[in-house]
């Protein structure tokens, strides 16, 4: 069999297991973020944290509730860190720095898991297990309570209130979140992950020394790693190591865990706005987008230039043998377009038009599918954008799903998609004026920029793979990265609320022969043009100074 068509094998072979999965989880959803009845241990956690769970919020609430908790979880995460030396278990490892410490916080509670240390040599099973671990739990919850008080936006009516968001995150971690990544833990381990609490020690020779392994609680970490779309991996390697995906089937599994909730939430958006149709026309947006972006990956990755690609079957380099050019290309894909951040192969290898297209996957604001949570709320917005363009066309008030699109609406939504693009360009823009901060790319010319660009792109969309070659661990990157992470994340989920806030209090409109179909194949269209045409447009001057300049050299 050629890599090629193994490559597409294995494409089919997981978009009809996400099939499989798409309707009973995203209906499974609807159900737990609906339900008015709470489990026994969700009673223990509201009553040890003072909650009450059947308050309903408004929108300046729950976002005091969502900012609260995070800024709860940063700083007993930078605390966790910077007593590392002092506490059992850390593996003889010492307390990380401060502006480390920081970095990593304002990361793992942003769902963005970008690592600027190597696990392996800086973390111990406390800070990983009680911290960060923790952490890629809580903070896809509330992602995706985010995106369900929007989704109420949508269905309510003549109301402020968006629900409870200690309701909504205790649900999404202990009904949704924790079952799902422990049956994926014992899969893994069954499949070679490790999962133990040993300590450091020596595994043979290596150039000359020693070289030393430790161990962790690598399979259970690695399940919510994936499936939170969260991205920090116990060994610098992350996914390319074998003790967290040791063959080519954990490696398609783990694509699955990253894409299965995303996609899955546009069931649980169409069961709750009462329009499946709905959802469908939001997962059609998705799917095309992200098989667009996997054959344009495959097709630079496969491109045979030279003889020693030809006797490789495609750019090897960088990349695992174990996985090839087709697993890479999927994964690389599937980690970009959602706020992943996990790698099984080094970006900075691929292709120069190859290494633009997982750079354009983050621009696109991962949203196709995108995190867990996020890129639905933010594919909402970009069809909130698209409906408006469409309304400016035919000249009438734009509406979506029986809700006016008003100049509030649209200032919000506005807001929401300038957000990430100012950070992203202002803090490269800095890094590369600036005396110092150039001096940790690895490469010069076009690559090197890529590499910085890369970065920002991947801290404020909250994404967290890196690609490769940029030293980020010096003061500036990690404060500036740690400062895009919490703008990013938390900036864009102001205006989704007060946009969930402004819908929820509107009349419901009824739909006329005028109004425009959102369910049907021509919107979905509509959205993918929106959605390249101002991503292209935001960020075409920078690509042309990185990757396209690479690629076209």
């Amino acid at each position: 069999m050629g890599p090629v068509l193994a490559g597409v094998l294995q494409l089919l072979a997981l978009m009809g297991a996400l099939a499989l999965a798409y309707v009973p989880l995203g209906t499974y959803m609807a159900r737990v973020y609906s339900s008015e009845k709470h489990l026994r241990v969700e009673k223990w956690i509201y009553k040890g944290i003072g909650a009450n769970p059947d308050a309903e919020m408004r929108w300046t609430a729950y976002l005091r509730g969502v900012l609260a908790f995070s800024a709860a979880g940063v700083l007993f995460l930078y605390l966790l860190q910077r007593l590392q030396g002092s506490l059992p278990g850390s593996l003889g490892f010492s307390s990380i720095e401060p502006a480390q410490a920081f970095d990593t916080a304002a990361s793992f509670v942003t769902n963005t898991n970008w690592q600027s240390y190597a696990g392996e040599q800086a973390m111990g099973h406390v800070v990983q297990t009680a911290g960060l671990a923790v952490q890629n739990f809580v903070s896809a919850a509330v992602g995706i309570a985010v995106a369900v008080a929007l989704v109420r936006g949508f269905a309510r009516s003549r109301t402020g209130e968006l629900g409870n968001f200690w309701a909504d995150l205790v649900r999404g971690t202990v009904r949704v979140l924790v079952p799902v990544a422990a049956v994926a833990a014992v899969v893994l381990v069954a499949c070679g992950a490790i999962q133990n609490f040993s300590g450091i020690h020596e595994v043979g020779q290596f150039m000359g020394g020693t070289q030393a392994w430790n161990g962790g609680a690598v399979a259970s970490q690695e399940a919510i790693k994936e499936l939170g779309t969260n991205g920090g991996g116990y060994f610098n390697a992350n996914s390319a190591h074998p003790f967290e995906n040791p063959t080519p089937f954990t490696n398609l599994f783990e694509i699955f865990l990253i894409l299965v909730i995303p996609l899955a939430l546009t069931r649980t958006f169409g069961v709750m706005v009462g329009s499946v149709k709905q959802g469908y026309a939001i997962l059609a947006t998705m799917v095309t987008i992200w098989v667009g972006f996997v054959a344009l990956l495959m097709w630079t990755e496969f491109a045979h230039h030279g003889p020693a690609l030809q006797a490789a079957g495609g750019a090897m380099e960088g990349k695992e043998t174990r996985f090839g050019v087709g697993a890479s290309a999927l994964f690389g894909v599937s980690t970009t377009l959602t706020s992943t951040g996990a790698v099984d192969s080094f970006h900075s290898s691929f292709t120069g038009l190859g290494g633009g297209i997982t750079m354009l996957g983050m621009m696109l604001g991962e949203i196709a599918p995108g995190g867990v949570g996020s890129g639905l709320y933010g594919m909402l917005i970009m069809a909130i954008i698209a409906v408006f363009i469409a309304g400016l066309m035919v000249g009438r008030t734009p509406e979506y799903l029986g809700k006016k699109i008003g100049s509030r609406e649209i200032k919000l939504a506005a807001c929401y998609i300038l957000v990430t693009p100012a950070l992203v360009l202002v803090f490269t823009a800095a890094s590369m004026a600036l005396p110092t901060p150039p001096h940790s790319m690895l490469n010069s010319g076009a690559h090197g920029f890529s590499e910085v660009l890369y970065a920002f792109t991947s801290a404020s969309n909250n994404n967290g793979s890196a690609f490769a070659g940029l030293n980020a661990n010096t003061d500036w990157y990690n404060t500036t990265t740690g400062l895009a992470m919490l703008l990013g994340r938390f900036v864009p989920m102001v205006f989704v609320l007060a946009l969930a806030g402004s819908l929820a209090g509107q009349r419901p409109v009824p739909a006329t022969a005028g109004t425009l179909r959102t369910e049907k194949p021509l919107f979905t269209g509509l959205l993918v043009g929106a959605i390249l045409i101002i991503t292209g447009l935001t960020y075409f001057p920078a690509l042309a100074l990185g990757p396209l300049a690479e690629g076209l050299a």
